[in-house]
Order: C-alpha cells, then structure tokens, then sequence
C-alpha cells in the first residue's frame, strides 16, 4: 500500500510539474516578443510588463505572496535583498516593477539570458574590476531615470536558514567613492532611496517550513537549476514572506561599507523575525553573521553557479 501510494503520488507531483513547465511556456514565449517590442517603443511600458507578467507566474507555479511593506513608487529605488533561489527573481518582480543585477555569467545562460535581458537586468563582471565604474554609471543613469534596481548582495544563494555575509565590492556600483573624479563621472542620483527586502520561504503545501525543510527551496552550492527546478514545479504551492524596509535616502550612507553594514544588519533581522515568527516590538536575539564559505549543497546536487 505504501508503495502505491507513493507512486501515486509521483505520478501526481509529475503532472502537476508537466502542466505547471507547458503553462509557463504557453504564457512566456508569446510574450517574450512583446516585451522586446515595448523596450524598443515604450520604455515605461517596458519597466511595468514584467510585473504583470510575473504575478501571473507565480500564480501558476501556485506562489502565494505575504507582502509587508511598499516599494517606493514616485523615486529611483535601490533594493537591497538577501538571495535564496532562483524563485526570487518572480517573487521580487511580482511585488513591483524591478530589474536585477546579475553576474556577467547570467547572460550566456540558454533561455535564462533571453528572460534576463527583456527585463532590463545588469550585468556585472566580477572578474575585471574595471568594469565596476561600467556598472555604477549604467546603475546610476538606471537609478536617474527612475527603475527600482535588485541588489542580491550576499554576492550567492543560501539556503534559506541564514543570511550571509554582504558583500561591500557589489555595492561600490551604487555607491560609488566620494573621492573626487573625473569630469562627467557618475555620480548618486540625488533623490534615490535605499530600501532592504527580507525574503523568506514559509510554508510548502500550507505546511510550515522547518530548519531541515528549508534547503529544498534553496538553490545554492553546486545545484543545477534544470533539476531543482522540475523538483519544485512537481512539490507544490508555497508560500513566501517578503518584508520590505522603510525608504532611506542614498545619500546618508557615507559610503560602500556602510552602505553594506546597515543594510546587512536590518535584512537579517528581518530574516531572523520571520524564521521565529517575532513582531517588531519584541526583542530578538542576531547571532553573529556566519562564514560566508560555500553552503553545502544536499545530496545528489550538482551544476551550475548562481544569479550573483
């Protein structure tokens, strides 16, 4: 009985995943020219059709959103988040118009690269440090013109159960040295704002999500996306906590480091106070940030790197 009812249940977790992928691609690659279209035509149209189009993806893949907190609407917004799985990128573009910054590697992708580049996402190439002065100017100019930018600033993927360590380099695009430079350098859009987003992965099937439950969700280590993904596609509606901090101006931030350090303090605990279930006004205790050595992925996992 055992037996049949776990392959029953395999079966059902397969159909689902199979419905879940051809309704994904029956959504996306007719889209996928529209957007194009409206990056060519319509730049403001272009900010916001992502938006739509990821509500309705993770109304697909069942992707139930608690949402607490505004992203800024009427200024430039830099958005600082923790980074645990691939499901971010629908779960974050499905709570405003956003665009990301990704690691170069993101844009040879098959597929993902496409996906990446029609909604506008940075590109970053952590291995010539010249190119950092590429990105601040492309991120600013961004900023100027009003997009609302991701910043995964763990620099990789968790699984779920901690924040790693911020690091300080990724932000030096946005925050550039206050040390004099050359004529028509970058400099911060006056108006923008800094806001943190804790994100976290709460129930799975409306079953809470415990410490050892947890890495499921997480993409990190050595994983492959293509497996992990038909995993979750075939396990079942989740549910995702997403709390976003209040506005800070950009501008009060001395520089890189603390824009880092103030940031990083005020996502994990917001992290901490959703894993232990904590309101506001009750006193939680943060450890210490950990390592931010590789997290060992679970058995069996193997690929590819991360989004950052």
């Amino acid at each position: 009985m055992t037996g049949h009812v776990g392959t029953s249940g395999s079966r059902m977790g397969t159909l689902r995943g199979g419905l879940i992928l051809a309704g994904f691609l029956a959504l996306t690659v007719p889209l996928m020219p529209v957007q194009a279209a409206l990056l060519r035509w319509s730049p403001a149209g272009a900010r916001k059709f992502p938006h739509w189009y990821h509500k309705r993806v993770c109304r697909l893949m069942g992707i139930r959103l608690e949402i607490e907190g505004e992203v800024a609407r009427d200024k430039p917004v830099l958005l600082v988040a923790n980074h645990t799985s691939w499901l971010d990128i629908p779960v974050l573009s499905a709570v405003a118009p956003v665009s990301f910054v990704a690691k170069k590697e993101v844009g040879s992708w098959p597929f993902v690269s496409e996906l990446a580049r029609l909604q506008r996402s940075v590109f970053v190439d952590r291995a010539r440090r010249t190119a950092v002065g590429e990105t601040a100017s492309e991120i600013l100019a961004r900023l100027a013109s009003g997009d609302a930018i991701v910043l995964f600033a763990e620099g990789t993927s968790s699984d779920g159960n901690r924040v790693l360590p911020f690091m300080t380099s990724l932000f030096a695009a946005a925050k550039p040295s206050a040390k004099p430079g050359p004529e028509g350098a970058a400099e911060p859009e006056p108006d923008a704002v800094v806001q943190t987003v804790s994100v976290v992965y709460t129930r799975l099937h409306g079953i809470p999500l415990g410490r050892a439950d947890r890495p499921f969700v997480g993409w990190y280590g050595d994983m492959e996306m293509q497996s992990h993904a038909w995993q979750l596609l075939k396990s079942g509606p989740l549910d995702v906590r997403i709390r976003i901090g209040p506005q800070v101006p950009l501008s009060s931030f001395a520089d890189r480091k603390d824009l880092a350090r103030r940031s990083e303090a005020h996502v994990r605990e917001q992290v901490v106070r959703i894993l232990r279930a904590r309101a506001d006004h009750e006193p939680v205790e943060i450890a210490a940030p950990e390592s931010a050595a590789p997290v060992r992925p679970r058995p069996g996992a193997g690929g590819s790197g991360k989004w950052v």
